[in-house]
């Protein structure tokens, strides 16, 4: 009788629907998966050992490049921590607008996690749907910071500049007639606040689409349900966070737990999984779209009523306005210094961690007394993530390794940093 053995298959490294290249080596009996060995390092940056030669602001921008998917929420932990080494006090209106942003960022996450988690497992429109909405918020993203995806928007004592007044509109063109440009503007003829209102007034109904293409689908169901189970135990054992955390039933988010900036303000809740499997954790995330929007809407209604200052009042560590910088040699001097030189950072370290779109999202930072970082470690949710990998693919086809990569939501920037 002939011995049949299994046999190796390379899956990848390949950019499967945006989650990034990842090489899979899979031992496979028939089309069964008996282990999942994940090979990294294909799109290591260097990230940490950078930060050792750049100046603590220069660093920031670095951080949009790790989860390109949520590039606010990495530059909050990065900026809470040096603020927290400075001991600066952030303004209350730049708490609310880093929350707002926040929010913002993990809608755009998770709207990229829907559209990809859908083209991985064979549903093509909820992509164009999701994508629909991203639009919205990469303008909003580029109103306030010039730039689309890396904005480099928080920096230590606040925020780079205050909301703008005016939002940006579309203009007739060859490819657009004068009455498609009237369209596209009707919710852009007040300020980046009422444009934010407009869209949180509109995102609910959003939501309901892709629940209609995709909750109750037979076939969605079918390969998401029972799929990637993980117990409770295990899931804090494999160090898991966010909605892989919660989709196993943990109820665990920073944001309750260990409030910062504002959150302890606004009033939202956790949803939380009951299965462990990759249909829960969708509708998790789903589910978490919800509350960001209700976070979002308190958060402009506040910003309305409560004008302010968005950056510290201390030009060691915040640049002076420009209208001072250019009429004042003392401001001048403060400008100068603070970006070619930048500041220095009291010793010690600390540890900051945000609520990221993808789980607990932390930077370990020492200083000792420089410039620069003496050591920068980042804590990346996704990859504690990926570790789990193996676990979860085993004894499943090698078509559900692919559910298992969209449920994980894994951006390799953060894995590989």
């Amino acid at each position: 009788m002939a011995d049949i053995k299994n046999y190796t298959l390379n899956f990848g490294p390949q950019h499967p629907a945006a989650h990034g290249v990842l090489r899979l080596v899979l031992e496979l009996d028939g089309e069964v998966v008996q282990r999942a060995d994940p090979h990294i390092g294909l799109l290591h940056r260097g990230t940490e050992k950078l930060a050792e030669q750049k100046t603590f602001l220069q660093s920031v921008p670095y951080m949009d490049r790790l989860d390109y998917v949520s590039m606010m929420a990495n530059e909050h932990a990065y900026v809470m921590a040096i603020e927290r080494l400075l001991g600066v006090e952030v303004p209350l209106r730049a708490q609310y607008i880093r929350v707002m942003f926040d929010e913002i960022t993990r809608i755009l996450n998770h709207l990229l996690w829907i559209g990809a988690h859908g083209l991985d497992v064979g549903a093509m429109a909820v992509f164009l749907y999701a994508f629909r909405e991203r639009e919205d918020l990469m303008d909003v993203y580029e109103a306030v910071s010039g730039a689309r995806m890396h904005a480099a928007y928080y920096r230590p004592g606040g925020v780079y500049r205050d909301l703008p007044e005016k939002m940006p509109q579309y203009i007739a063109s060859r490819k657009r007639s004068d009455s498609a440009a009237r369209r596209l503007n009707e919710s852009r003829q007040g300020s980046l606040l009422d444009f934010i209102e407009d869209f949180t007034k509109r995102f609910p109904g959003y939501v309901d689409e892709y629940e209609t293409l995709l909750t109750d689908n037979r076939i969605w169901k079918q390969r998401l349900v029972g799929i990637g189970v993980v117990t409770p135990e295990r899931a804090k054992q494999m160090g898991f966070t966010g909605p892989m955390l919660r989709g196993s039933g943990i109820v665990w988010d920073l944001r309750k737990h260990q409030p910062y900036e504002v959150y302890d303000r606004v009033d939202f809740d956790i949803p939380v999984g009951k299965e462990g499997d990759c249909y829960d954790r969708y509708l998790v995330r789903v589910e978490e779209m919800r509350q960001s929007n209700r976070i979002i809407a308190q958060c402009v209604e506040w910003l309305r009523k409560n004008p302010g200052p968005v950056m510290a009042n201390n030009h060691k560590v915040a640049p002076p306005a420009r209208v001072g910088m250019k009429s004042n040699m003392e401001e001048l001097i403060h400008h100068f210094k603070l970006f070619t030189e930048g500041f220095h950072v009291p010793e010690g370290e600390c540890y900051a961690a945000v609520e990221h779109p993808k789980g607990e999202f932390g930077i370990y930072l020492v200083s000792d007394g420089a410039n620069k970082p003496y050591r920068l470690k980042i804590r990346a949710p996704g990859y504690a993530h990926l570790q789990g990998l193996d676990e979860m693919s085993r004894g499943h086809m090698i078509a559900d390794v692919v559910t298992i990569i969209g449920t994980q939501d894994i951006v390799f920037g953060e894995i590989d940093r």
